[in-house]
């Protein structure tokens, strides 16, 4: 979830509790503690753990009783579910609308997403939270009753996105090309992502749903895509990662920013595990950990540290974060804010996000 001056770029958010396999797989890992109606995130929508819309199965029961009295049968013992992480935000980067400004005594949050001058962060009970930037006739941190039981958020430009556990999507603040008022009818869905104007969501059977201004051609989903593992709003672009490992783009029509390319996808690039789309320019993570960026570079954006591996990427407005697997955090290109200089001796980290020109991550507790 990135975004620049006065726009989000991507909206993503990341838990990283369980990475899955590239390509898209479904995998069943060890089934997460979580409060009613949270999941594990893979990556949305501006960060990306490879994200292959993770699947938790319930956990089993660890014994049973035998009729009349007698000894039940003895069962192999079932593993104690791995509770889920949750932890503090820290925050860095521009400050000018208070966007940095982390609310005292939030704790919990599994979950966080950086918009254009403003923050969001889901908490273990599938509560959200909202700080920075609001207008009284925006409201993009202004949390409605409606948003409960949240699975997954999104910041865009100057609204927001929520996953509810039961597939549907619930948007607030500005509204001017409808982008925060998902289409009619809209069920199923397992991921959702928000930039500028514009908002995707991708749904359990792999297809894309978009919304919202599409002056650029952003919300005009490729007929016949499918498969789709991972979705990413950009500025005015969009990506899609398939379950082959490859990844789609469309959008960034206007002639004057073609020379940027953020929307052609590199030629031969596979084997991707995990997506992020800033302002202009692209993140992504392949399966073995390997990033690869494209689009505009004008302050290193894209130009990736040498040596870096990664379990999640988030593409801010002119800078990129990266998690490692080590629980730290690397960060690159413009730095006007201090959005690329990581705080000295950060660690334990769960989840990253970028915005415009700030940076957020959450830390776990009792790590």
């Amino acid at each position: 979830m990135s975004r620049i001056g006065r726009f989000l770029l991507t909206g993503t958010l990341v838990v990283v509790s369980a990475a899955c396999s590239s390509g898209g797989a479904t995998p069943t890992p060890a089934a997460p503690n979580l409060s009613p109606g949270v999941s594990a995130q893979a990556a949305s929508s501006a960060t990306a753990v490879p994200s292959c819309a993770c699947t938790f199965p319930a956990a089993s029961a660890a014994g049973t009783t035998s009729p009349a009295g007698t000894a039940a049968p003895t069962a192999a013992a079932t593993p104690a579910p791995t509770p889920i992480k949750s932890g503090t935000v820290v925050a860095w980067g521009d400050d000018s609308a208070g966007q940095t400004d982390v609310p005292a005594g939030l704790t919990g949050v599994v979950a966080v997403a950086a918009g254009d001058e403003f923050s969001l962060a889901l908490k273990s009970d599938g509560t959200v939270v909202g700080w920075g930037a609001t207008d009284a006739d925006v409201g993009e941190t202004k949390i409605p009753a409606a948003a409960t039981n949240v699975t997954q958020i999104a910041a865009g430009g100057t609204f927001s996105l929520a996953l509810k556990s039961d597939g549907t999507v619930v948007g607030w603040g500005d509204n001017t090309y409808g982008q925060a008022t998902p289409p009619s009818g809209l069920k199923n869905v397992v991921e959702v992502s928000a930039a500028g104007v514009h908002s995707l969501a991708l749904t359990s059977d792999g297809t894309v749903v978009a919304w919202g201004g599409d002056p650029n051609g952003e919300t005009d989903v490729p007929a016949g895509l499918k498969d789709v593992a991972n979705v990413s709003a950009g500025y005015d672009y969009s990506l899609a990662l398939l379950k082959d490992g490859t990844v789609v783009a469309w959008g960034d029509k206007n002639p004057t920013d073609a020379t940027t390319g953020v929307a052609k996808v590199p030629a031969g690039l596979s084997g991707v595990a995990g997506i992020s789309a800033g302002y202009y320019h692209n993140l992504v993570i392949k399966s073995d950990g390997s990033v690869v960026g494209w689009g505009t570079n004008q302050d290193g954006e894209t130009t990736i540290p040498p040596g870096l591996t990664a379990v999640a990427v988030a593409a801010g407005g002119d800078f990129s974060l990266a998690l490692k697997a080590d629980g730290t955090v690397a960060a690159w290109g413009g730095n006007g804010s201090g959005e690329a200089t990581v705080p000295a001796g950060l660690s334990k980290v769960i989840a990253i996000d970028a915005g415009g020109s700030h940076a957020l991550a959450v830390v776990a507790s009792g790590s």
